[in-house]
């Protein structure tokens, strides 16, 4: 069951909801062609002008360049991701990961194998 405009928006099965959004390549591209699809579960202003939001993001194989502009927390349900930060902290990401991401974080990012992951952006 999915309901996206109750008081309380949820997606049941989000590891294989497939009723999802085309959100383009990723941008900042260094090897392959990353490709996103998504749903949006739910967004809303934060009182200071903040935006926060939540929702499905899949994303295929490729590398690119990252740059965190707010909090997000991300758990990985499926594939395969490795995250290496400026500093050259190296983050493995697979399914049953969880990950915060600080708003500034930077560095790349390169999908091994298509991931999912149920994000959170404050």
């Amino acid at each position: 069951m999915t309901n996206l405009k109750s008081s309380a928006p949820h997606i049941h099965g989000a590891e294989t909801y497939d009723d999802l959004a085309d959100w383009g390549v990723q941008p900042d591209a260094l090897a392959g062609a990353s490709h996103s699809t998504g749903r949006l579960l739910w967004k809303t202003q934060l009182p200071g002008g903040g935006q926060s939001e939540s929702g499905i993001w899949v994303c295929t194989p490729g590398t690119w360049k990252i740059s965190v502009p707010r909090d997000e927390f991300c758990h990985f349900v499926a594939g395969r991701a490795r995250y290496t930060a400026k500093d050259g902290t190296v983050t493995e990401v697979g399914p049953g990961s969880c990950v915060v991401f600080p708003a500034g974080y930077e560095g790349t990012a390169e999908v091994i194998e298509t991931i999912r992951n149920i994000y959170m952006l404050a």
